[in-house]
């Protein structure tokens, strides 16, 4: 099976501006493609984790990938699929989390030898001459047409700031800007990103020529993300700081069964036809299916290593063998040994809040040791170690510090 077939197989393509000459470039390894990273936190995440998976499998056939920092764009905010305005980040947030996103996505493309570039768009986007840009670039768009575009229809009744109306302008431009100084001849994302996309294929026309060749794709990539990565405890980030191996290994143990076939098609380099095989599995066989992805995904993430521990421990763990080793722990100061059964949910980041601490022991969602908590009163002994259990599947071995 060639390339292209393999991600329409996988449930990749959505979208596509010329079938034919865009299989045939990615097949023969042809493509310099890039995909935009908005620097809007201090660590990827699993909604990011589709595109480097894409970038990776594209490598690996021969095509150059572009990593594009959007330490520009990343000061306006993309409106796409927001109720409401992002936060303004300042100047040092965005190159903070520009150096944490560079040093994990080296996990994933390997950018020795030219083989890959990491580019930021704050290299031409904020020396911009504002009188220059609406005369050069902003007399290539409709304003008509722009409206039409789902990502601003949507947020025109709840408020639609001109800086971020101003978003599709940049991401266009950034697509005609690496199609000059890079040769980047096709661009890759999200079936929400369609119409910035178009936006950006369009001005290399209109600015170059008919002949110039832009190519776009549109992946399930940011709508299927945006189901990905959420828990009670907030995102799930690639950052074991953040998410620790075990906890990222539980993630994926616990998809939806309608999902596991789906997430090992999109996200996993196991062969298609290994992956078809376990359509028809149910009961004992689709938990072992979730295993495979689990232990495959915190592979690619954190090692072999890390993926081997974070499979052992949920084996002992929920086996009943009750090997803690491999558990998550957070350590927690106390006075004199005990300390409050809400204090150590809030201070171990179990709950956001007493309130929400309350409320899972009222629902007997909290349990220490096995031992279901009713009273929000209980004192919580720890000089020796205990096992905090949330709900059926979150644990932490929690110990004093």
């Amino acid at each position: 099976m060639e390339l292209y077939d393999e991600l329409v197989a996988r449930g990749l393509i959505a979208q596509v501006t010329d079938k034919d000459e865009i299989s045939k470039m990615i097949n023969a390894g042809k493509a310099t493609f890039y995909i935009g990273f908005d620097p809007t936190a201090d660590s990827l995440h699993v909604g990011h984790f589709m595109a480097l998976c894409l970038m990776k499998r594209l490598q690996m056939a021969g095509n150059k990938p572009i990593a594009l920092l959007g330490g520009g764009t990343g000061m306006i905010g993309d409106p796409s699929g927001k109720s409401d305005m992002r936060k303004m980040l300042t100047k040092e947030d965005i190159d903070h989390n520009i150096a944490c996103f560079k040093q994990q996505m080296s996990r994933f493309i390997d950018f020795s030898d030219d083989k890959a570039l990491m580019v930021n768009n704050a290299d031409w986007l904020t020396s911009l001459n504002w009188i220059d840009l609406l005369r050069e670039v902003g007399a290539c768009f409709s304003v008509n047409k722009m409206l039409t575009f789902e990502c601003y229809k949507q947020r025109m009744e709840r408020g639609l700031t001109f800086l971020e109306f101003n978003y599709m302008i940049m991401q266009s431009y950034d697509f005609y800007m690496l199609f000059q100084k890079y040769g980047c001849n096709m661009q890759f994302g999200g079936d929400d990103q369609w119409a910035n996309m178009l936006g950006g294929t369009e001005l290399i026309r209109k600015k170059l020529g008919k002949d110039a060749h832009a190519m776009t794709i549109t992946l399930l990539l940011n709508s299927e993300g945006k189901k990905m990565g959420k828990t009670e405890k907030g995102a799930v980030w690639l950052d074991p700081n953040k998410t620790s191996p075990f906890d990222f290994f539980q993630y994926w143990r616990n998809v939806d069964d309608a999902d596991v076939i789906k997430c090992l098609k999109m996200l996993t380099f196991l062969p298609i036809e290994e992956i078809r095989e376990m359509e028809n599995w149910e009961g004992a066989q689709l938990n072992k299916a979730k295993e495979i992805l689990a232990f495959e995904l915190t592979k690619l993430v954190h090692g072999d290593e890390e993926a081997q521990k974070a499979l052992d421990g949920a084996k002992s763990l929920f086996g009943g063998a009750g090997n803690t080793d491999n558990m998550p722990t957070a350590s927690v100061e106390t006075a004199d040994g005990k300390i409050g059964i809400l204090d150590l949910l809030v201070n171990t980041k179990l709950a956001p809040s007493k309130r929400e601490a309350r409320n899972l022991i009222s629902g007997k969602g909290i349990a220490v040791n096995d031992e279901i908590i009713e009273d929000p009163n209980a004192q919580i002994d720890l000089s020796n170690e205990v096992i905090v259990r949330k709900g059926k599947k979150v644990f932490l071995k929690v110990t004093k510090a």
